[in-house]
């Protein structure tokens, strides 16, 4: 491969990776602010986390297109080609980590008033958890650590125990205040979006042990200890 192939190889491969880095910015902000527009109310911070998630839609677009264009031009081969089809893969995943986050800030504006119940504690606590995993799995894909994306698949189960605890409570408190309901089920499928986004943090982390190790996490996982 001739030099300036391989320099303009080296300049699209950082172009991608700040493609993620920026998108995986923005949708860890979506999550801390949609949360944070819940718990005080605000639709005006709402709004900015509609409005922003199509700058997300946008970057998956960008990543979408340069990702072609390396692998009809620059025909990458191993290490190289796994990294750029888990960036691809990757955008997809952070784009609906995006969507997630606007589903919940559509739903601030239609719960009313202010639940005392303990879920309503315990969804800023779930939240945080994911917030954290998709920020530790995006520094896991530009590292390329494998070791730091198994630890944020594991992280998955304290994500998923918020939610069934969340459920649970949020079940009885139903029962218990029936003219609540509607803005309670409003909280349990914002508690459901947030139990969805700690999942795909896991697919990323899953990309990125891949893109890696040229081997299955699933594989790792289940390989007993010597």
């Amino acid at each position: 491969m001739a030099e300036h192939t391989v320099k303009a190889f080296d300049e699209e491969i950082t172009t991608l990776r700040g493609l993620i880095a920026e998108m995986g910015g923005l949708a860890e902000l979506a999550i801390g602010e949609a949360v944070e527009a819940l718990t005080k109310r605000s639709q005006e911070l709402a709004a900015q986390v509609i409005e922003r998630d199509k700058k997300i839609d946008r970057l998956e677009a960008e990543v979408d297109r340069l990702a072609v264009k390396i692998i009809a031009l620059r025909a990458p081969m191993a290490d190289d080609l796994r990294e750029v089809l888990a960036a691809l893969k990757i955008a997809g995943i952070l784009e609906r980590i995006g969507d997630y986050a606007k589903n919940i800030a559509k739903r601030v504006s239609r719960i009313e008033g202010r639940l005392n119940s303990e879920p309503q504690t315990l969804i800023p606590a779930m939240a945080e958890i994911a917030g954290e995993m998709v920020h530790d799995v995006l520094t896991a894909f530009a590292a390329r650590d494998p070791a730091l994306a198994v630890d944020v698949i594991e992280r998955d189960a304290r994500v998923d125990a918020f939610y069934d605890s969340i459920f649970r409570n949020m079940v009885s408190f139903m029962m218990e205040n029936p003219s609540t309901i509607t803005s309670a089920a409003h909280l349990l499928f914002i508690a459901r979006n947030i139990e969805r986004i700690g999942d795909h943090a896991t697919n990323i982390a899953e990309q990125v042990y891949y893109a890696a190790t040229a081997e299955y996490v699933v594989d790792r996982l289940e390989r007993p200890e010597n």
